[in-house]
């Protein structure tokens, strides 16, 4: 069974993805981070391939990318990281990459797709992939390596179009809190209605919660209304110049314990 799906079925709410930057702090730290990340209770990694223009990162995401980036990172190393991160490494957890279309047409779309799927990669979030090009382009070759693509939906989003999103993801919906950036600070009270309109929907994929998701009162103010939640600039600020594993360590107790 994929993992993802494992996962859903096993746990149905309460689900914490962490997102973290490859090659970041450091070149070397990708799997560095990741050991942590699962050792310290995080479900889900959700690992960041830096690119110099992200649309949907906030200032502390991008800073993390032009960080990676200034330290070497690109594509054919963070595969070269990846080898064997589920054999030595003993990573367990699924795993998706999320990243920019541009990078990836560059290094060779069904080359990526099938690196991807050999070194044990879950899945997909590419933000600017738009639903029809989606459909006509990409999902061919993204199901032939069998891996997950999930959507973006947005409180500005159209019912009918949440429902076809849906259709169209598979492994969960990423339900963005707000039509703003990542590590954005928010009235949380003013999101769940729209969350709790999501619920009602009752749709295929699990929901989880990102954007502004920062502590243990957002996580679990998103959990009530959804299966988790994903926490991104928090985390990558907790790393930044502090030992790696003391601070995942603390940072992840604050938010589950």
């Amino acid at each position: 069974m994929k993992r993802l799906k494992e996962l859903f079925q096993r746990k149905q709410q309460g689900v914490l993805n962490v997102y973290c930057t490859a090659g970041y702090p450091q070149l070397n730290s990708t799997v560095e981070v990741m050991k942590c990340l699962q050792a310290n209770g995080a479900d889900l990694i959700e690992l960041g391939m830096p690119y110099s223009d992200p649309l949907a990162d906030g200032p502390v995401i991008q800073a993390s990318s032009a960080k990676a980036l200034q330290n070497g990172m690109t594509i054919s190393k963070l595969f070269e990281q990846l080898k064997d991160f589920r054999s030595s490494g003993g990573i367990h957890v699924p795993v998706i990459l999320m990243g920019y279309l541009n990078p990836l047409l560059q290094y060779g779309f069904e080359k990526f797709c099938a690196k991807a799927a050999e070194v044990g990669i879950d899945g997909l979030i590419i933000p600017d992939i738009p639903m029809y090009e989606y459909e006509k382009e990409y999902r061919e070759t993204i199901k032939k390596y069998d891996l997950d693509f999930v959507f973006l939906v947005t409180p500005e989003t159209s019912e009918e179009r949440i429902k076809k999103l849906d259709e169209l993801s598979s492994g969960f919906l990423y339900a963005v809190s707000s039509s703003s950036i990542t590590g954005s600070d928010k009235d949380f009270s003013a999101v769940e209605t729209y969350l709790k309109g999501l619920k009602e929907m009752q749709l295929n994929n699990p929901i989880l919660v990102g954007f502004g998701i920062k502590d243990k009162a957002t996580f679990e103010a998103a959990c009530k209304y959804a299966n988790g939640a994903i926490i991104g600039s928090a985390y990558i600020k907790a790393i930044e110049n502090s030992n790696t594993e003391e601070a995942t360590k603390k940072f992840l107790e604050g938010v589950l314990k």
